[in-house]
Formats: structure tokens, sequence, C-alpha cells
């Protein structure tokens, strides 16, 4: 369902490093993609359809989280101020294996589709356990999802004997391959720790063979080639490349430890990058060479991991810890500018997942995913450049969201789905977990 809708009176940042539209603007949309634009003096007259008043807001490409675990709001505030190994195998293997259900999965989807909406992000790329439920979940709430099945040679939920892993991966994908224009299905490996060789190599195969994306976790953390039984490199990328793994259709997410060589094979294979900074920061893994990175013209996305390593799904945290942090590993004060956060978070998002190039900018023909900030707010006053909603903005700052043309989030409010609902669900769910 979309809607056909007249944005007027606001400012528009068309592409992260365009040049605002000179004074107030206008948006018009119809079916589903942008189908306007430009200065006032422009904008049709005896519109009938639905009037968005942007007046003090700017419209932008909605935000792109790259890496997410959505299901994983349950877990928010469980195993908080711990490493990644225990905190994943003392706390988190343990209470997914207990409480991850159909249900849960669903409901923190849910949950964190309202999150990521009501916080300006159009599109989030998914990866777990029965990714079914989170798909739905997704389609229900109007986000759009690259939704990935995960894969690890554990007992799982969903894929109680870890020999059926692909196969259930490759049933998921004919459940969603080509069956709504929000939800494009991919596969997620966990990593190169937690699965073996053969299942790495049958995972891409299947990829390659469906024509869909693979993610994996890689060089997350310092000691992570250790842990991997049977390395065939001397690093986790040169173990994936070693693998057959990496190439234009596999997004490594974190690469926190890719050394010069590792990055040189990931620019080599056209492989892309998907950065997470909150996590990395929070257990302790460190910060991603993002400015060498982009020195060679890899493609690289922000993402929030999930709420149980962040806590919050909020891109614009991410932008901004991302900015402050990179002059840590140098003494540049800028390596990467603001300017070009705010391209990792929608555009360059929107590369690293694959997504055809009229994602994540405002043109003509392009998907109408865009979203409306308030610019009255204080902490955004004055406002003096697009800079600012990198070291000031918040998603509570987001008024208006539109994805593929659907009004789904005005004036603060959801109109796709019922929050309260999700809310008491959650609560209920949250309770076992926390028992």
């Amino acid at each position: 369902m979309t809607d056909d809708l007249l944005i007027t009176t606001c400012r528009i940042l068309a592409e992260p490093d365009a040049d605002l539209v000179d004074g107030p603007g206008f948006l018009l949309v119809r079916d589903g993609r942008i189908h306007a634009l430009g200065p006032m003096a422009d904008c049709p007259t005896g519109w009938t359809g639905t009037v968005v008043d942007g007046q003090g807001q700017l419209a932008l490409p909605g935000l792109v989280n790259g890496h997410c675990h959505l299901p994983m709001t349950l877990f928010r505030g469980l195993a908080d101020d711990l490493a990644l190994a225990d905190w994943l195998t003392n706390h988190i293997f343990p209470a997914e294996a207990r409480h991850i259900a159909p249900e849960t999965v669903y409901w923190g989807s849910r949950l964190a589709a309202a999150e990521l909406l009501l916080a300006g992000v159009t599109c989030v790329a998914d990866g777990y356990f029965l990714e079914d439920e989170a798909a739905r979940a997704c389609l229900d709430a109007g986000l759009r999802c690259v939704a990935a099945q995960g894969i690890i040679d554990f007992p799982a939920p969903g894929v109680p004997n870890p020999g059926r892993n692909i196969e259930a991966a490759a049933g998921f994908l004919d459940r969603w391959q080509d069956r709504n224009p929000l939800i494009t299905p991919a596969l997620f490996v966990h990593s190169p720790y937690t699965v073996a060789n053969d299942t790495l190599r049958e995972a891409k195969a299947l990829a390659r063979r469906r024509g869909v994306r693979l993610f994996v976790h890689a060089a997350e953390t310092r000691g992570e080639i250790g842990q991997i039984a049977r390395p065939l490199g001397d690093t986790p990328l040169r173990h994936l490349d070693a693998l057959g793994v990496l190439d234009a259709d596999t997004t490594c997410v974190h690469c926190v430890w890719a050394d010069e060589t590792d990055l040189d094979t990931l620019a080599r294979r056209d492989a892309a990058v998907v950065s997470c900074p909150q996590s990395n920061a929070k257990l302790a893994s460190g910060v991603a060479p993002l400015a060498a990175m982009l020195a060679r013209g890899l493609r690289i996305g922000l993402g929030t991991d999930g709420a149980a390593s962040n806590n919050s799904l909020d891109l614009f945290r991410e932008m901004d810890l991302a900015a402050r942090m990179q002059p840590l590993r140098g003494g540049d004060p800028t390596p990467v500018p603001a300017r070009r956060m705010l391209d990792l978070a929608t555009r360059g998002g929107a590369a690293a997942l694959g997504l055809d190039t009229g994602h994540g900018r405002l043109t003509v023909g392009a998907p109408a995913d865009l979203i409306l900030v308030d610019l009255e707010q204080p902490r955004l006053q004055p406002f003096h450049s697009p800079e600012q909603l990198v070291h000031a903005g918040s998603g509570a700052d987001v008024r208006t969201v539109i994805v593929g043309g659907r009004l789904v989030v005005h004036e603060r409010q959801l109109r796709s789905m019922d929050l309260d609902e999700t809310l008491e669900r959650v609560r209920s769910l949250a309770g076992r977990v926390g028992s």
C-alpha cells in the first residue's frame, strides 16, 4: 500500500554530499517513488492527495541500518558491561536457547521495527534465526528489510539439527524471494569461528545460486583467528578469502581488526563492510579503520548491531560516535568528515547492502524512502549545515517517515502498527526472559 503525497515548504537535502535546495521546497510522491521535487515556486497546484506540511523541517533520504539482530530487543540490558566472548558465550547464546521461538522473534522484531522507524530508519539489514518471523514483523510494520536467515554449526532456534542449516536457509529463500518489494531475502553466516569451512563454502554457493547477499561477522576482535577451528589464513578475512567467500555480494560486518592486507583483499574482491561503532565500543572490540577503507573505495555502511550489545537502535548515535572515534586512530581531526558519515548512513549503507542505486538519495524515480527532521529542535539551532545532523542530531528529531511511498510515521506517531499492543506483548515476554 502506497500513498500519493505532497510534502511542502521543507528544506531538502537530496543527497548526503549535495547542497541544500535553496529556500523552501516540495517533494511529490506517487506510486511509491519520488515523482518530482524542487523549489516551492514549482510546486503543483490543485493537489487532491495527502499534503504533509514540512515547515521548519529537513527532508533527506531515509537512514539505512546496515546490521542488526532485530529480536534481540528482548535481551536489551540483560548482560551489559562484558567483553564479547563472555557476553556471547555465557549470556546471549544460553538466553537464545531458552527463549527464542517464533513468538519472541516476531514481537521482538516488531518492537525493533517501531524503534527504527521512529528514529528515521527506512531500511534495515537483519540477521537472525527463525528469520521468517522477523521478515513478517518488518512487513507488518512497513519497514524495508534485507532479511538474512542465520546459519551456524550449533543447534539453533528453528534448526535444532545443524546438519540441516543450509537446507533451512534454502527454504527461507524459497518463501521470500520475489514475495514483497519491502523484503529482500539473504543469508547470514554467524562467523568463521562458529561455522565450519565446508558450511561457509556451501552457504556461499547457495547465495550465488540464488542471487542473494551473504553477511558474515568477521575480524570483530583481536584474537578471533585463534577461535577458528581450521584457519586457511592468518587473519579471519584472509581465511574467508581462501574459502572463496569474498565477492561483490558479500558484506563483512565489523572488520575492526582488518589490517592493510585485509583491506586490500576486500577492495580487490569488491566485498562490502558494515561498521557498528556503538557495539564495538561497548564490547571493547575496538574501532574499525573507516578512513583506510574509504581510501580504498570500499562500500561501507553503518549498523547498530542488536539492542543487546548497543543498547539503542538510533543510527544518529552511530554517526556521531563513528565521527568522534575515527580521529583517535591516527590523530587527524577529520579523517572521515561528518558529511561522509551521513553518506554511510544513507546512500553508502544502501550500496553495502546491494540495493540499487536509487536507494539513499532523493531523485526523481527513486524509491520514496525519506524522512523529515525537525530543525527547530534546540539542539539543531542555529542550523548552519547538514553536518549538525551527525554531531547533534537524534532519532527523536524525526517527525515523518515514508517507506516505499507509504506514510508510516507522521508527527512522531506510528501509523503502520499498534505500538501499545507491541509494547504490552514485549513486556509480557520480557518477564519470562528476566526470570
